[in-house]
Parts: C-alpha cells; sequence; structure tokens
C-alpha cells in the first residue's frame, strides 16, 4: 500500500502528472519538425524514410538498454531523483539537437534522449506506489490523459514554432524540459518508503535479466508479448506518419502538429475520462481487448483513406486503442510485489523498445520501398494497414489470455 494517503496522496498524483505533461510538451514539440529536418539533410522523402526509422530504432534501442537499470536504481535510491536527472537530460539534448548541423548529431540526440526518456518507466511505477492494485487502472489512465494532454500542447507549439524557424521548437522543449527538471525539485515528493526499497542488481537491472520477471506468471508472458504487439503497430506513427501526410496530402508542420494535438486530445479524453467507467462497468480485461479492436479499425481506415478528411476522421476510432494500455500495466502490476513495480516497468520498457527497434526500420524501409519507381507495391498507405493486421493480432492474443485466466479462476473456486 501507498506510503502516502488522503490529500497527500491526491497531492502527489498531480505532482507526478504536471511533470509527465512537462516532459511530453517538450518531446511532442519536435514531432512535427524533426522528420521535414531529417528530408532536409537526406535529400529526399523516401531516403528521409529510412533513415527516420533508424533514428526512431536508436532511440528505442537505448530505451531497451537503459529502462530496466533506471526501473532498478528508482527501486534503490526511490523514483523522485531518477525523475529529475531524467528530465534534466532531456534538457540538455534538446539544445544539442537544437545545433545539429548534420544527421550525425541529430542521431546522437535520439540516443540520448533514449536513454534519457527512460524516466517513463518510474513514472509508472511512482504511479504504482501510490494507489492501490484496483485503482491502478485508472491511475495509468490518468498520466495515459496527462501524456496526452502534453501531445496536444506540443505539436501545435512546435507547428507553429516550426513555421518560424525548424529550430525554434528543440530550443523551446529545451526550456520545457527546464521547467519540468524545476518543478520537480521544488514539488514533487517521494514515493517509494525506504524500508519497501530493493538493493540494485545487475542480474535483474539488464534488459533480458528484468524480463525475466514476466516469465513469474503464466499470464504476465501472453500480457507482454500484447505489449511488444501494441507497440510494434504504434511505432508506424514515429515512422511514417509524418512524412506520409506530407507525401500523400500536402501536408506541412501546422497541419501535422494541429492532427497530431487532435489525436492528443481524443488519447486525453479516452484516457482520463473513458477507462475508469468502463473498467468498473467490464473489467481490465474486456476494456483492454475492446481498445485493441478499435485500434485495429481506426489505423487500417488510415491507411485506406482517399482524402485528408476521411484520414482524419480515421483518428476517431483509433483513438480507441488508449483503452488498452492502462489496463494492460494495470493486469500486469496486480502480478507482482510493491518493490517489484520499477522492475516490472523496466521490463515493460525493454519489450516496448525492442518493438521500438524493429518496427520503426520496418515501416520506415516498407514506405521507402513503396515509392520506389517499379515497386510491387506502390502504396504508401500499406504501411497503416500493416499495422492494423498486428494490433489485430494483438487484440486476439489479448482476448486468448483473458480466456485463460478467467478460466484458472473458476477452477480455483471451491
Amino acid at each position: 500500500m501507498s506510503i502516502l494517503s488522503g490529500s497527500r496522496r491526491k497531492a502527489a498524483i498531480a505532482f507526478i502528472m504536471v511533470t509527465a505533461v512537462l516532459d511530453i510538451v517538450a518531446m511532442g514539440i519536435i514531432i512535427p519538425v524533426l522528420p521535414p529536418l531529417i528530408e532536409e539533410f537526406a535529400g529526399s522523402n523516401a531516403e528521409a524514410g529510412w533513415i527516420n526509422g533508424v533514428f526512431v530504432a536508436l532511440w528505442a534501442g537505448m530505451q531497451f538498454v537503459a529502462s530496466p537499470i533506471i526501473g532498478s536504481l528508482s527501486d534503490q535510491h526511490g523514483r523522485r531523483p531518477v525523475i529529475l536527472l531524467s528530465t534534466l537530460g532531456l534538457a540538455a539534448d534538446y539544445v544539442l539537437m537544437a545545433l545539429a548541423p548534420n544527421l550525425w548529431w541529430l542521431a546522437l540526440g535520439r540516443i540520448i534522449a533514449g536513454i534519457t526518456s527512460s524516466s517513463f518507466t518510474t513514472v509508472f511505477a511512482y504511479m504504482a506506489d501510490i494507489t492501490a492494485p484496483e485503482e491502478r487502472a485508472r491511475g495509468y489512465g490518468l498520466i495515459g490523459a496527462a501524456f496526452s494532454a502534453g501531445f496536444v500542447a506540443g505539436p501545435l507549439l512546435g507547428g507553429v514554432l516550426g513555421e518560424i524557424s525548424p529550430r525554434a521548437p528543440f530550443w523551446f522543449a529545451a526550456g520545457m524540459s527546464g521547467i519540468a527538471f524545476l518543478y520537480g525539485l521544488f514539488v514533487l515528493p517521494e514515493s517509494l518508503a525506504p524500508a519497501k526499497r530493493m538493493t540494485f542488481s545487475w542480474k535483474r537491472a539488464n534488459p533480458f535479466g528484468a524480463m525475466m520477471l514476466l516469465r513469474s506468471h503464466p499470464e504476465l508472458s501472453g500480457l507482454a508479448v500484447v505489449t511488444f504487439l501494441l507497440h510494434f503497430s504504434h511505432h508506424v506513427f514515429s515512422a511514417v506518419f509524418v512524412l506520409y501526410a506530407g507525401y500523400r496530402f500536402g501536408w506541412h508542420a501546422w497541419e501535422v502538429g494541429t492532427l497530431l494535438a487532435l489525436v492528443g486530445l481524443l488519447d486525453m479524453t479516452v484516457q482520463g475520462v473513458l477507462v475508469g467507467p468502463m473498467v468498473k462497468r467490464f473489467g481490465d480485461r474486456a476494456t483492454m481487448v475492446f481498445g485493441l479492436f478499435g485500434g485495429a479499425i481506426g489505423i487500417a481506415w488510415m491507411g485506406l483513406a482517399p482524402t485528408g478528411v476521411m484520414f482524419t476522421l480515421a483518428m476517431l476510432p483509433n483513438a480507441l486503442w488508449g483503452l488498452a494500455m492502462p489496463t494492460l500495466q494495470s493486469l500486469m502490476t496486480q502480478r507482482v510485489s510493491e518493490s517489484e513495480q520499477g522492475q516490472l516497468q523496466g521490463a515493460n520498457m525493454s519489450v516496448a523498445s525492442i518493438a521500438g527497434v524493429v518496427s520503426p526500420l520496418f515501416f520506415g524501409a516498407v514506405y521507402a520501398f513503396t515509392l520506389r519507381e517499379g515497386s510491387w507495391l506502390p502504396y504508401p498507405g500499406a504501411s497503416f494497414l500493416i499495422a492494423s493486421l498486428v494490433l489485430l493480432g494483438a487484440a486476439l492474443l489479448g482476448w486468448a489470455v483473458a480466456r485463460q485466466a478467467n478460466r484458472r479462476a473458476g477452477q480455483a473456486l471451491p
């Protein structure tokens, strides 16, 4: 149970959500301008497709290595110092990217960002510290809503600033991360009591050692695969979304930023408003499966949309997969002890990072291939259709895992 209660717990939830919003605003600001900047250095849209995929893979690869280490460090030293160091590191990284004269500098910036953004494992562990198990789906929904709020403001700001200068969003992002650091330094309380901390161990902190925890319960393994498939599908956005919108509909930073803000607003509504009531009415498992099915429909719609209006309307069903992540997280946290929450989040982030390495490379290559002269797949929206099939597979697997769990629960009854 949490070391905080009553008004202190509510305050702690507010503090961690503000910290998350500030970090995500900073990350969201650069989304509309980073792919065009890569295209400027690369020389063509098709070339930028696979390079952007490599950059996202670099980011995810560093998360794969760093997430379990950061999660385990937070289990030993507490959540607050890890969050503070990470936000300070992000601020320095955005300054580096603002000054980048070539692709190599941008690649270094992506590597540093992958390490520092691994603190998101600690944000989820923080929420697990201060909420009871039955309240975690709602708590993770609030974090998801906070992230989405950041993605509403971030891309809008990035779109506006990008019209002024392609480097301006990076400077603004550095400032936002600096504010997040100062906020955490003076306001954010510690959530993990010293008595509940776990000594750091490289056996648990390396990515493969951390993922061994996922084998400790039959249901955890299945849910880990669902996590992988969900993140694999989602990285079609980071790999090709901005480039596809520019190529297919002629959109620039402002249009892309506005649409991404709409996506964030819808996701914030789903996770902040719908998750709690749906979990209360249908349970974690049913809500998770419904969200995955809705996301599969939405992302297929995006790949088939003939116009920008139809592409925008596809964001409505697509937003439903915001129901899946908080419920998936909740189901997994209920199967480990309080002292293992950081390790679990590190393991989850490692799984997501593996998807983040292979998925952008895959979707970036598919997108580049569809634009090549003489390609046997001359359809740029193919990446979205493939992502939809993967997400559909996640929904079916989630349903099967839930059914198996319900059978075990029924056998356990007298």
